[in-house]
């Protein structure tokens, strides 16, 4: 019998004339005739099933209507249409899910037959249905292996169960139970979404297993709640195997449908969509069209966004105490982010008519921030009372100072010009030091507060650091006692860590019998494990940069990034994955003493 070119069977005549001579010899086989698979309530697409999961105790459930219009076509050895047997064929899959842990996924589906109807001329195989009848129970099960739900790349792996709800009659199940592992890659980003699957159908019935394939990609807009898009699937015997036992033969064992599906996110929790299609090939159950219609119930996992910076100044919302108007860095959280103030007077410089003269406040924006009459050298304190009219000076209970440039330590040196204004010292022509008291190792740090006196360090608040080198010399590494700090998400090291670089160069410098470090960059587990590779190795690679500009011998230095893969604490907690948040310099080749 030669193959025939023509959609779904080859039927011999002799078949044809004998069931249309007798019709008690009509027999219906024991196949699911409907090709299209019902993905698992939550998945992007109509027919392609994704690696995504989550969430975690989160159910989910879905409603979708499948019209499909000649599934199943007859013809004799000349390819001419002899009878249509399912000209019309519609279900409504009922299906549920539900989410565990982000990682696994345990699914419900029941399709249920709401429209039979065929060709009952010349002995058809199939007479029209009258009543709903159901499909065969599909049980799933899913793990997501790599990738998180809005990541760009994840597989996941999945497995259906099939059982013989549908009875082995009336082309709506097999009468025996089968199965079909899977695998899936996907993936999703703001803009597109797009997945893919490869499996394989497995029965142990007269009917030939199938490798089954899928794809789709779709457009997102709308802030991601429109999605538009085409999908491709189908089957792939991997026999050519007789389906009404050795009376009716294949002419294709490929099911390949196409359709182009559009569905609407909404209420942050449900979905609508429609979609519509045609078969290209020639297996069985591939339709000529398809029509789909879907209503879910989806919500989805919060995505994280980053951290809003409204003036455009640089500074985090979060930490900006003026969080709509432009300002700069300071070390006062109250003022972090805020127009400056040069003259103190607490009137910020865009609003302070006299912003290098205290002033004091005003209704009239002309005046306000300016000192107010009869105040000569504008402290705020009015000339009749004050002891230095001309000489701008603080308030004091005592008459005698009233007005007087204060010297809250009685050194001898004002406070305007007094270093240490709390701490009685000495004067000295340098300003960072006038009025403090020594400081041996020039550190900034008076001798009585330092813990190391003779050591350049840094201040801590730990009186028996105060003072002390923040880098110490190991046999394996050069160990920082404070981090080097980033900005948020970037490879960009913060001003503030630059002295503490200043010293690990210095370190380096005084220390030649090391010969190579590596310069190490570690993150926390939040987030997609190659973008924390990438973002520690680029901040890795910051760091040897900056102690290259500060005259380390670039041969001495490597830098390597590991991303959350050597945790030093752990990731399920703030201050965990703030330790694992660092770099670190470990000392790969030391010259022998």
């Amino acid at each position: 019998m030669r193959p025939m070119l023509r959609r779904n069977f080859l039927l011999t005549l002799s078949l044809f004339f004998a069931t249309a001579s007798s019709p008690a010899m009509a027999q219906e086989p024991s196949i699911a005739l409907n090709q299209y698979e019902h993905t698992m309530s939550g998945d992007a697409f109509f027919a392609v099933p994704s690696p995504a999961i989550g969430g975690h105790l989160v159910p989910r459930g879905m409603l979708t209507f499948d019209y499909a219009r000649n599934p199943l076509v007859l013809v004799d050895a000349n390819d001419v249409v002899v009878t249509s047997p399912v000209t019309s064929q519609a279900h409504l899959h009922v299906g549920f899910s539900l989410a565990l842990w982000n990682r696994l996924m345990a699914s419900g589906d029941m399709p249920i037959a709401v429209l039979q109807s065929g060709d009952d001329s010349s002995g058809a195989l199939i007479q029209s249905a009258q009543d709903a009848s159901p499909g065969d129970l599909r049980l799933g099960l899913r793990g997501n292996i790599y990738g998180d739900y809005y990541d760009p790349f994840q597989i996941g792996v999945g497995a259906y169960l099939y059982t013989p709800t549908g009875g082995d009659t009336g082309f709506t199940g097999e009468g025996t139970i089968y199965g079909q592992p899977h695998l899936l890659l996907g993936g999703r980003t703001e803009f597109l979404v797009y997945s893919a699957k490869a499996g394989a159908i497995v029965r142990g019935s007269e009917n030939p297993s199938t490798f089954t394939y899928g794809i789709g990609a779709a457009a997102l807009f709308l802030d991601e709640k429109l999605q538009i898009g085409p999908e491709a699937y189908g089957q792939i015997a991997f026999k050519n195997d007789a389906v009404f036992a050795d009376q009716v033969e294949r002419t294709g064992e490929v099911n390949t449908e196409f359709i182009v599906g559009a569905q609407y996110y909404f209420l942050d929790m449900f979905v609508a969509g429609a979609g519509a299609g045609a078969g290209l090939a020639r297996g069985i159950g591939t339709p000529q069209f398809r029509a789909l219609a879907r209503f879910a119930y989806a919500p989805r996992p919060d995505r994280e966004k980053p951290p809003e910076d409204r003036d455009g100044d640089g500074i985090f919302d979060a930490d900006d105490a003026c969080p709509d108007t432009k300002g700069a860095e300071n070390a006062d959280p109250k003022k972090h982010g805020c127009p400056p103030d040069r003259d103190g007077d607490g009137i910020l410089d865009n609003v302070d008519a006299c912003p290098d003269t205290p002033g004091v406040n005003n209704d009239d924006p002309s005046k306000h921030g300016c000192p107010p009459p009869g105040d000569r050298d504008g402290d705020g304190i009015i000339d009749p009372v004050d002891a230095c009219p001309d000489v701008p000076g603080v308030a004091s209970d005592d008459a005698s100072k009233n007005g007087c440039p204060a010297d809250r330590d009685g050194d001898g040196v004002i406070d305007a010009n007094d270093a240490c204004p709390d701490v009685p010292g000495v004067r000295s022509d340098d300003p960072k030091k006038n009025g403090c008291p020594g400081d041996r190792d020039g550190d900034g740090i008076v001798d009585a507060d330092d813990a190391c006196p003779d050591k350049p360090g840094s201040a801590d608040p730990n009186p028996a650091k105060h003072g002390c080198p923040k880098v110490v010399v190991t046999e394996k590494e050069i160990l920082i006692l404070q981090k080097v700090a980033f900005d948020f998400d970037k490879a960009t090291i913060k001003p503030v860590s630059s002295a503490l670089l200043d010293e690990v160069a210095q370190t380096l410098n005084d220390n030649p019998d090391i010969q190579l470090i590596e310069v190490q960059g570690h993150t926390d587990n939040k987030g997609g494990m190659m973008y924390n590779i990438m973002l520690s190795d680029n901040r890795a690679k910051a760091v040897k940069d900056a102690l290259i500009a500060r005259k380390v011998d670039a041969k001495r230095l490597r830098a390597k990034g590991f991303g959350p893969k050597q945790p030093i604490a752990s990731n399920d907690t703030d201050e965990g994955r703030s330790k694992n948040r660092r770099v670190q310099f470990k000392i790969i080749k030391r010259a022998k003493p």
